[in-house]
């Protein structure tokens, strides 16, 4: 189980990050939701050292990373999918699969996994050796994702995997989500969203302006009034 416990993150004089606390049991889609600002992205990248918190606990299978370098990170099984998909341009959508086995060295392993990848994402099996600045931006974020699962993660940390694409593609994203996880990958979600996150979701946290106001189920959080209005635009 990945847990966070009273984390603290400053940028400057903003208080990013203000003591926040929450579970990801292995197994399981968690989610966070919240506007623009409340802290979900922040969140992601200090548990992946990207962002250096102040203070507070990071605690992976009972070890614990807080301050631990990326790679290492990393390498203990938590991969982020970035916000925007940060793919590499030049390279082609094979290289870029390459690139996120990095720090693997069983071959036979690798390779099964790219099959797995393009069996999820047949579209980037037609395009291999195609440059990954080419594609479409739903195409770019099934690479993105794509690389991170070429890391053979444990956790896989997704940040804001259906911003900008069309409704049919995210709908394809979701998908893939649940389809990942049924696998046995914990998925630890970002979205703004709500809905579709929230319909994956076995646990919802509810942030705003740093600080996590509540949590729930994902049902429970659909048909809480607060979430319904402030993030469905229900009266």
């Amino acid at each position: 189980m990945l847990s966070i416990k009273n984390l603290s993150v400053h940028y400057g004089g903003i208080h990013a990050l203000r003591g926040i606390s929450l579970d990801v049991p292995a197994g399981k889609i968690v989610t966070l939701i919240g506007a623009n600002g409340a802290g979900k992205s922040t969140t992601l990248n200090s548990i992946m050292g990207l962002v250096k918190a102040d203070s507070g606990a990071v605690n992976w299978n009972d070890q614990d990373i807080f301050g631990a370098k990326t790679k290492s990170i990393v390498e203990s099984g938590i991969v982020l999918v970035p916000e925007g998909r940060r793919v590499f341009p030049n390279l082609s959508v094979d290289e870029n699969l390459t690139l996120g086995a990095y720090a693997r060295k069983q071959m036979a392993e690798i390779e099964a996994d790219r099959d797995r990848v393009f069996g999820l994402f047949p579209r980037l099996k037609e395009r291999y050796k195609q440059k990954a600045g080419t594609l479409s931006g739903g195409e770019q974020q099934m690479l993105a994702v794509g690389r991170a699962l070429m890391s053979k993660p444990t956790v896989l940390m997704m940040d804001e995997p259906s911003l900008g694409l069309a409704p049919l593609i995210v709908g394809m994203i979701f998908d893939i989500i649940r389809q990942i996880n049924s696998t046995g990958v914990t998925v630890l979600l970002v979205e703004q969203n709500a809905k579709a996150a929230l319909d994956v979701a076995d646990t919802g946290y509810v942030m705003e302006t740093g600080t996590i106001s509540f949590s729930g189920s994902g049902k429970e959080l659909l048909a809480d009034d607060r979430v319904r209005k402030a993030y469905l635009g229900e009266a």
